[in-house]
């Protein structure tokens, strides 16, 4: 009877919350997606509305409007007072479309892709395939469907700007740029990086690598932020091609898409390309060493396995292993 009671009393302190809120979390998820994808956000960035305003300008049904926004609400994501909806400041700054600190488009391609590909992962733990809509291709044949689609092409790499700015921003500001004089972002993508450094120190001149038909959008969001003078793009293929000489080498969310060997050849060709004296930047949602208390890292790395044939997350050891196999000295690791 003791033992017996001692069990129940165990039992009772422990309760399913966090395993139920875990398991539904994808509700949570998908409203806020549903929402930047109908654009709420931007609509309300014009002016407070109502519920019956809103559901009119939105073209929704009337039977769970209500319901919706007072879920955004209960969220955090939208304010309600005396009836009427407002952004709060997180929406107003990052959700509205008409702002250059827009992130909507990564969860633009976070619902439209991502989320009907997760449904997969279960067949993908068991098979080691990806689920996207690239199932039976390599990595580098998925990207060049995605490059050969203009306009698809434009959603992905703004997508990319909503989500590296913040690091953008971090590198230009923590990184000691003042003994460089040139750099060379890898996957620069629409150039958020290139511009966001070159505009913080006017004396360095940068180089967006990419595969030629980021051009154009490269050149035009130079051009927009007023630094084509000093932000050039090179058009290159980092599996058959060299990289640019230059004195520093930036390579964020560029190795977790390749598996063990392609990584240590990326930074070998960096090592490689590099001036004398020159560094290399490597920035990813890098796994804790203990590989247990970055979620996100972690979940990212589950995310490479949904997306690409061979790409996983890393550890800050592990990387450094590859960076002193390829030649690097003096590394260090900041979060």
């Amino acid at each position: 009877m003791t033992v017996g009671t001692a069990a129940n009393q165990d039992v009772a302190q422990v309760t399913p919350v966090k395993i139920l809120q875990t398991g539904l979390a994808f509700w949570s998820s998908k409203t806020l997606l549903s929402a930047v994808e109908l654009g709420i956000f931007t609509e309300l960035a014009k002016g407070a509305a109502d519920a019956d305003s809103l559901t009119k300008s939105l073209k929704l049904h009337g039977r769970s409007n209500r319901d919706f926004f007072d879920a955004l609400v209960a969220l955090g994501f939208l304010k309600r007072e005396n009836g009427v909806y407002s952004n709060t400041p997180e929406t107003s700054t990052f959700l509205d479309a008409a702002k250059p600190s827009y992130i909507g488009g990564f969860l633009l391609m976070t619902n439209s892709r991502l989320y009907p590909s997760w449904g997969g992962l279960t067949e993908a733990l068991k098979t080691g395939e990806p689920q996207n809509e690239m199932k039976g291709l390599s990595t580098q044949d998925l990207f060049a469907q995605l490059y050969s689609d203009q306009e698809r092409l434009k959603g992905f790499l703004s997508a990319m700007t909503g989500i590296s700015l913040g690091n953008a921003r971090e590198i230009a500001a923590r990184f000691d740029w003042s003994k460089y004089k040139t750099f060379c972002d890898v996957g620069t993508a629409q150039g958020a990086l290139a511009v966001t450094v070159a505009k913080a120190h006017q004396h360095l001149n940068g180089i967006g690598y990419d595969l030629a038909a980021v051009e154009p959008i490269f050149n035009e969001y130079a051009q927009r932020n007023g630094l084509s003078d000093r932000l050039k793009f090179a058009s290159g293929d980092f599996f058959k091609d060299e990289m640019p000489n230059v004195d520093v080498i930036v390579m964020g969310h560029i190795l977790h898409d390749w598996n063990l060997e392609e990584k240590r050849m990326l930074v070998a060709k960096a090592y490689k390309a590099l001036n004398p004296g020159g560094a290399i930047i490597v920035y990813d949602a890098m796994i804790d060493n203990e590989r247990e208390k970055n979620v996100f890292a972690l979940l990212m790395s589950l995310n490479m396995l949904i997306e690409t044939p061979g790409g996983f997350d890393y550890t800050p050891n592990e990387c450094e292993g590859w960076l002193k196999e390829a030649g690097f000295k003096n590394i260090r690791f900041e979060s």
